[in-house]
């Protein structure tokens, strides 16, 4: 029982190496990826654009505007 144990608790350097180097190697890959082609970031976010906003509306009326348009109903009103 105690060998069990013993084996299961041993470091292993190599795949300690490994996961150490993906985790160094992969963002300066993926930076030189998109940095060195930049189509390939605008493809992915044209690839994954799940925020459609819709077509700009009319602009809302001015101050001025505002105020003629209360007067003329202001005028109906009393009409």
């Amino acid at each position: 029982p105690r060998h069990a144990t013993a084996a299961m608790t041993k470091p292993r350097f190599g795949m300690e190496v490994f996961k150490f180097s993906v985790y160094i190697a992969m963002p300066i890959i993926m930076v030189s990826v998109f940095v060195w082609e930049p189509e390939n970031l605008e493809g992915i976010i044209k690839q994954c654009a799940y925020v459609v906003y819709p077509p700009e509306g009319p602009k809302p009326p001015s101050q001025d505007e505002m105020r003629k348009i209360i007067e003329a109903n202001r005028k109906k009103r009393l009409d």
